[in-house]
């Protein structure tokens, strides 16, 4: 019987660093011979490419980006996830519902009750295997988004929406502790990947226990 393949997700706030470690991760599971189809959100598939650029730079109304962001995360699901785990291919996302609750939810405040309700609705029954959260302190991520490139919409927020961004971040990780590893994101990238190493050793051996 084939195995089904596992769902790890990269979150954090903007400046947080996930996005170097992604092709890390990706290519230390490629080099043990697993299938890995690396993908992000919002985006994903050709209709979510194209609704990330919406998405990421024009202003509309808090509940209207919540649904949209869903909306794509819907197709990602449909399109990419599921087949892929069908299959027992291995999926990184750089970011997922996690990333809904903090940004509408703890930034832009978002009853949390209505991203709940479109989490039960979009993906009842699929949560990541492994969440990466990787946290930095507020001034660090600043500090690297202001030496970075041109900043979208929601990177161009102030302290306070990233303040809260954060905090919805870590209250997801104390409330999912069984999936979420939280990552200081702070530290010198090789004392980083050596946490990582220790992580895909451990997914490495429960796929094998099985």
């Amino acid at each position: 019987m084939q195995k089904a393949g596992k769902f790890i997700t990269f979150e954090g706030i903007d400046g947080a660093g996930k996005s170097t470690h992604i092709a890390y991760v990706a290519q230390a599971l490629q080099q043990r011979g697993i299938t890995v189809i690396s993908s992000r959100e919002p985006g994903g598939t050709p209709l979510g490419e194209s609704l990330r650029q919406i998405l990421l730079q024009e202003k509309m109304h808090l509940e209207t980006e919540a649904l949209l962001m869903f909306a794509v995360r819907r197709e990602h699901i449909a399109q990419v996830i599921e087949p892929a785990l069908q299959r027992g291919d291995w999926v990184i996302s750089d970011r997922f519902s996690d990333a809904s609750f903090a940004y509408q939810g703890g930034g832009r405040k978002l009853p949390l009750a209505k991203l709940e309700a479109l989490e039960q609705w979009v993906h009842p029954h699929l949560q990541p295997d492994l969440t990466l959260l990787f946290d930095v302190p507020l001034a660090v991520a600043r500090e690297r988004l202001d030496a970075t490139r041109t900043l979208d919409k929601f990177e161009q927020e102030q302290t306070d929406f990233f303040a809260g961004t954060r905090a919805e971040y870590l209250r997801r990780a104390a409330q999912f502790p069984q999936r979420f590893r939280i990552i200081d994101s702070s530290r010198a990238i090789p004392e980083i990947r050596k946490d990582l190493d220790g992580l895909i050793a451990e997914l490495l051996v429960g796929e094998q226990d099985e």
